[in-house]
């Protein structure tokens, strides 16, 4: 049996280095980022929201505004209310499997506000963790049953409003926190998130032209929302030019097999000849050149497909001054205890796998914001 090191990388103040046990890699910071503790999305496709909510707590938390638990059930709830309607217009051709991408969580919360965890939590079942597979049966029960009917009827909007009920809970129309009554809409605007045109996605890829809005061709992105596409070397720049400075990423990418190994606490992407060797993690290997035209080809030939939304929180560099990005997962700490449920993530794997991102609009340098007309 091959032998394996665990990867053991515990966090510690964020301007001293990481300590580290029985593994090869040794990371100190460039930039480790406050952020707000590490959830569970358990048994849900919900990692969109799980990271974005992540994301917008950290802006909070940069912007002085304080540390915030905001609910992530509140904005799937909405999420799929959306997503069923759309699927009826499009006569059952939609998506309603439970993934999305960053902005279908920021367009939710300028719709329908937010509201803290305490008030919804979104377990109302006999279940410690979120496990929406119930739920999601029955979704799609009631959204094939309406396209069949060719009618939404006001029981059909009841039989919805009441499946959420039992499997997430009621939300009440006004609650109070700190002392203070607010509505969910009335509660994202005090937090200043009544208007999302701040937060920008962005992508990397050939098909379409640069420095253009365009569509990102991915099942999660039901709704066709157009992304800006920038070439690979600016997205970089811009997570770079973010993590210096102070801002995080919500970065949605591939959890390629091999490479990508969360129970060490680490991701990298090695030259192909060095794949084997690399992913024991025994030696450090050199990092494969990723090039627009490599990422292109794997990203058509579905090598690299939207898997999974994750928070980048810090910018650190490994013993040989290598870049890693400090990443926050969604999976909880029990499943690699020993980072508490966070990874780093190489450059060359951020640029492989990476699909879209999501930063605020100050995030981007300036040059790349004067081709974009932001």
């Amino acid at each position: 049996m091959k032998r394996i090191l665990t990867i053991a990388l515990a966090a510690v103040l964020s301007t001293a280095a990481f300590a580290q046990t029985q593994t090869i890699y040794r990371f100190t910071p460039v930039n480790d980022i406050p952020v707000t503790t590490v959830k569970d999305q358990a048994r849900t496709g919900t990692c969109w929201c799980f990271a974005t909510i992540s994301f917008l707590e950290a802006e909070l938390i940069r912007q002085g505004k304080g540390h915030y638990d905001l609910s992530e059930m509140f904005v799937v709830r909405n999420n799929y209310k959306d997503r069923l309607f759309d699927n009826y217009l499009r006569r059952g051709h939609g998506n309603i499997n439970p993934g999305s991408i960053a902005h279908m969580a920021t367009k939710a919360i300028e719709k329908y506000g937010i509201v803290p965890e305490s008030v919804c939590h979104g377990i109302n079942y006999d279940s410690e963790g979120h496990n929406h597979t119930e739920l999601s049966s029955y979704l799609k029960a009631i959204a094939e049953a309406s396209v069949e009917l060719k009618n939404l009827s006001p029981e059909y909007d009841e039989l919805i409003e009441s499946l959420f009920d039992i499997y997430l809970g009621k939300v009440p129309e006004t609650f109070t926190y700190e002392g203070k009554e607010y509505t969910p809409k009335s509660f994202a605007k005090m937090l200043g998130f009544d208007d999302m045109k701040d937060y920008i996605e962005l992508t990397s890829f050939s098909h379409h032209p640069f420095y253009q809005q365009v569509p990102l061709e991915i099942p999660d992105n039901w709704d066709h929302e157009k992304l800006w596409n920038v070439p690979l070397d600016d997205l970089m720049a811009i997570m770079d030019n973010a993590l210096i400075n102070g801002y995080t990423v919500a970065w949605d990418g591939d959890l390629t097999a091999g490479e990508f190994q969360h129970n060490r606490g680490i991701a990298i992407c090695p030259e192909p000849k060095d794949f084997a060797d690399a992913v024991k993690l025994e030696n450090v290997y050199p990092d494969r050149v990723v090039t627009q035209e490599i990422r292109q080809k794997d990203f058509e030939t579905f090598r690299t497909v939207d898997d999974h939304l994750m928070h980048l929180t810090g910018l650190f560099r490994d013993q040989n001054g290598n870049l890693f990005y400090k990443t926050k997962n969604s999976w909880g700490e029990g499943r690699n205890e020993e980072m508490k449920g966070y990874l780093y993530m190489s450059r060359a794997y951020v640029q492989m796998r990476v699909v879209s991102i999501m930063v605020h609009k100050d995030a981007i340098p300036k040059d790349i914001r004067k081709k974009l007309g932001l």
